[in-house]
């Protein structure tokens, strides 16, 4: 009789999951077009910040996009952190050819600081606009998703809009994995568009920001040792009483990330124990727990018993929300069929990012390497 409990208990954790998830579905939805919106109209002027780092094989292309960006009063403001690459030449040159374009050059980190984050509060520092994007130098935006972003947080009254970015993945199993990490989010982007109180959430691909709200959150000088700077901009925000309004990017916001599971888990090596503020005891539950419940669906399976195998495939209802999904960012029905087998890839994700910060002593970030005693001492909590 015990075992039946814990198994209807196992079934019902997977059920509340996926019900959960359709939940969050109805308050994450992509950006909405023009025609749905009242545009913001030309008046309105945006520093796009971009913190770049060795990038000679896309900037330009990057910034060429941006610069088609259309009915907004528009300016770039590139920091060049210590490239080695010919980034600075190309910005250089670009500056000389458009106006719109300010390249800001960073020849050594100042102590304290993430070279990231200095060079995003460069970059703030010097914007002009009402609003400030932050944005990345591998991600490539619609031309009108700025106008429609500005539209959308006019509408809502909204300080802060941002965006989960559609990465150019075309193998089943990385789309899979990356649904999982989509899923993930739903709960706190709909938690921050009901503006639930305690919820918050950003996006280092699309991260907007009105420019009197970034300055009196605090901005990028009290992130300059936190590692999920994106993240964390959103708590400021919330803590300073404003309002965030959260999409899915999909094809409005591409990013050029990697291209398979293992490429992905390589980016996000830096971020995972970051994002649970470095606390090895939380991923240690985590790890026990993940391992008691891969534990009873196995068991449940070689049970034999209705609800030992209604326990094993329990699981496979996350499909469901992960449908719904592929089918909001433009991806075809497959890759959802495979998204409940990518907790093993997604746990490895975030104990290997522990494991390799905690043997580092620290995380090696864009060429520095930060000790891990300095970065505790100086998160955002």
């Amino acid at each position: 009789m015990w075992m039946t409990l814990i198994f209807d208990g196992v079934a019902g954790l997977f059920l509340a999951m996926t019900i959960a998830m359709l939940m969050n579905l109805r308050w994450v939805r992509r950006l909405p077009p023009l025609g749905a919106i009242t545009a913001a109209g030309p008046q309105v002027r945006c520093s796009v910040v971009i913190a770049a780092r060795d990038e000679e094989s896309r900037i330009e292309q990057t910034v060429r996009r941006l610069l088609g960006q259309r009915g907004v009063e528009l300016e770039l403001i590139i920091v060049d952190d210590r490239s080695a690459d010919r980034t600075s030449e190309i910005l250089r040159r670009l500056a000389r050819e458009e106006s719109r374009v300010h390249a800001i050059r960073v020849d050594a980190l100042p102590e304290g600081w993430l070279g990231k984050c200095h060079a995003c509060h460069l970059g703030a520092s010097a914007a002009t606009g009402d609003w400030i994007l932050f944005t990345d130098a591998d991600c490539w935006l619609r031309p009108d998703v700025i106008l429609r972003a500005l539209s959308a947080a006019e509408l809502d009254g909204a300080d802060h809009v941002t965006m989960i970015p559609g990465p150019l993945l075309t193998s089943a199993p990385a789309r899979a994995w990356y649904l999982l990490f989509l899923t993930g989010l739903l709960g706190w982007c709909a938690g921050v568009n009901r503006d639930r109180p305690k919820s918050f959430v950003g996006i280092g691909a699309f991260n907007l920001v009105r420019a009197t709200a970034y300055r009196q959150c605090g901005g990028y000088e009290a992130l300059r040792l936190t590692v999920v700077d994106d993240v964390k901009l959103g708590l400021l925000l919330r803590r300073a009483g404003k309002r965030t309004r959260s999409f899915l990017g999909a094809d409005d916001v591409e990013c050029h990330w990697g291209a398979t599971v293992g490429s992905l888990n390589k980016i996000m090596e830096k971020n995972y124990f970051a994002a649970v503020d470095y606390r090895v005891p939380v991923v240690l539950a985590g790890g026990v727990l993940c391992a008691v419940i891969v534990g009873l669906l196995a068991l449940g399976f070689m049970s034999g018993t209705v609800a030992g195998l209604v326990a094993g495939f329990s699981p496979l209802s996350l499909i469901l929300p992960a449908l719904l999904v592929a089918r909001r960012v433009g991806w075809s029905w497959p890759c959802a069929l495979l998204m409940p087998f990518m907790f093993p890839a997604f746990l490895y994700a975030v104990f290997n990012s522990t494991f390799v910060t905690l043997r580092q002593g620290g995380v090696r970030w864009r060429e520095t390497f930060y000790p891990l005693d300095v970065l505790r001492a100086g998160n955002v909590r």
